[in-house]
């Protein structure tokens, strides 16, 4: 049998690994950023039935253009930071990252260039190497934050056909003022995506980039309903911008990419959108708790408006991170060398991860 190295692949992929984090059977799960309150039985049923409805139908394909779907999804970004978005202004695929992949394949390739700020999403790069798009990223502040001058010096210099801000960001947590975001759109000479899937998480009086959509053409918001809706198996990520971005896209999708089944589920789930969100405050208390203990433990804590909080500064973070797998707790290493990142868990969860990484500390 023939291995990977004897097949004829891409030059640009030989010695690439598939990306993904550890999926280790162990008690406490806190490494990718996943709800840990799963759906009621109550929501359980009404996306069980609304599954087996779509189960009826298919012998056909799905409604490739899925607008009651899209029309669910601006009903509930109108009601989080959205203006009057319409069906026409939204899109969705089968989870965020297809959803950036369809925007690369639509506004990026060869000759052109993806702009981000470092550290960020590990999978960006990935996504401008799928698509043959040039990827430059720009290193953000000691404090995780994107200084302005340097961001329009290195946008100027550049000159991207896409540029990608993430806020909050992962993994740091950080989000972004409007006014930098701003500031980008007004020098940016493409478009401009910000990655806000872990939006539903921010801190009272955090804006959402949804209020300058109508004043910035070039302007994309993502979302994802894997996080705050703890519908992370149902893979349904989407965007809010102007029409033309969204034709632009239904250029370079898939025929009938977002099944009938993912249609039906996702429709279900925002029907139960304020069950599904009513434990979003506990995570958001719980996080703010775990960001005080962390700091009074003498740790340095990035200011976090996600469901995680990431600390450090670690000489051997490895070691940190193997003490508290061996310990039942599995966390994630991202981002600087000497930084961790941790998901926000059930109460229950948390005081795992304290004990555990107050064993290792004193080790």
């Amino acid at each position: 049998m023939s291995s990977l190295a004897d097949l004829p692949l891409r030059d640009d992929l030989r010695g690439e690994r598939p990306y993904g984090a550890p999926q280790i059977d162990v008690p406490v799960v806190l490494n990718v950023n996943e709800n840990p309150y799963p759906p009621s039985e109550k929501i359980v049923a009404d996306i069980a039935a609304a599954v087996a409805e779509a189960a009826r139908g298919l012998n056909r394909y799905p409604d490739r253009e899925f607008l009651q779907l899209r029309a669910d999804l601006a009903a509930f970004l109108n009601g989080d930071g959205g203006q009057d978005l319409t069906a026409e202004q939204l899109w969705a695929a089968n989870g965020s990252n297809e959803v950036m992949q369809q925007l690369l394949q639509a506004f990026g390739g060869p000759g052109r260039t993806v702009l981000s700020f470092a550290p960020t999403y590990s999978m960006y790069p990935e996504y401008a190497r799928n698509t043959h798009t040039t990827w430059v990223p720009v290193q953000r502040e000691s404090d995780f934050t994107i200084d302005i001058d340097r961001a329009v010096a290195a946008i100027e210099q550049h000159q991207p056909s896409l540029i990608l801000l993430t806020s909050p960001n992962n993994p740091t947590g950080t989000a972004l003022p409007l006014d930098v975001i701003e500031a980008v759109l007004q020098v940016a000479p493409g478009i401009v995506v910000v990655d806000e899937a872990y939006a539903e998480f921010r801190r009272a009086g955090v804006p959402s980039a949804l209020s300058l959509l109508p004043r910035y053409d070039r302007l994309v918001v993502s979302r994802t309903m894997s996080k705050a809706f703890a519908l992370a198996g149902g893979r349904l990520g989407y965007f809010a911008a102007s029409p033309a971005i969204v034709d632009a896209v239904r250029i370079v999708r898939l025929p009938y990419h977002l099944s009938a089944i993912t249609q039906a589920a996702a429709r279900a789930a925002l029907a139960n959108a304020p069950e599904l969100l009513a434990q979003v405050d506990g995570l958001r208390v719980e996080r703010d708790d775990t960001v005080a203990w962390l700091r009074h433990q003498g740790l340095a804590v990035a200011e976090s408006d996600a469901n995680f909080v990431f600390f450090g500064n670690f000489a051997d973070r490895h070691s940190v991170w193997q003490g508290l797998l061996d310990r039942g707790v599995l966390i994630r290493e991202t981002g600087p060398d000497t930084w961790l990142r941790v998901s926000i868990g059930t109460p229950e969860e948390m005081r795992a991860f304290k004990s555990a990484l107050l064993e290792v500390l004193d080790a």
